[in-house]
């Protein structure tokens, strides 16, 4: 989609939500995941879009297909990509580069269930998280630049959904 159909969609929605900010609130679209034997996940969205994963060989999956943690990262990565690149569109910047990467790192026992010589459980999650981000746009000084990369992650879901602790509801239906 070229830049301006991209900046009159933005105007439109902008427009739509503030006269009825009612119409911004919505559900999103669910991520289903279903096991298909092994390590292997298929995550599919409601438009028929789906995604592979699978574990490395060293925790039993065949390695041909990317972790869920790999995907927790692209989505990152991918959001606030979108954000940064939405606001440059809004803010008239135009990109010659945008580029950015997730990092992270944690410890495998956690996920295993391991345990501390002291009996603490291994925390699964990330020991830390990195986002990289390699951006330029012709003659658009740096300092506008960073503000632009610091607004479009403020507005970027996941990378907010980070800052803030965000509720999670659990379902559960067993049998059948």
């Amino acid at each position: 989609m070229a830049v301006e159909d991209i900046a009159a969609a933005l105007q439109r929605a902008e427009s739509v939500f503030t006269r009825r900010p009612s119409a911004a609130l919505q559900q999103d679209a669910p991520a289903t995941a279903t096991w298909h034997g092994g390590m292997r996940i298929v995550a599919t969205h409601d438009n028929g879009a789906s995604v592979q994963t699978d574990m490395p060989t060293e925790f039993g999956g065949s390695g041909d297909q990317v972790s869920p943690g790999w995907l927790f990262r692209a989505g990152l990565a991918g959001c606030a990509a979108t954000c940064i690149a939405m606001s440059a569109v809004a803010q008239g910047i135009e990109l010659r580069s945008l580029r950015l990467s997730a990092h992270s790192r944690g410890d495998a026992r956690g996920v295993l269930g391991m345990k501390e010589p002291d009996g603490t459980p291994v925390y699964a999650g990330f020991q830390d998280l990195q986002l990289r981000v390699e951006i330029s746009a012709p003659q658009v000084p740096n300092e506008r630049l960073l503000a632009l990369v610091d607004h479009g992650l403020r507005v970027s879901p996941i990378y907010a959904s980070l800052h803030q602790t965000v509720p999670i509801g659990i379902h559960i239906e067993v049998g059948a």
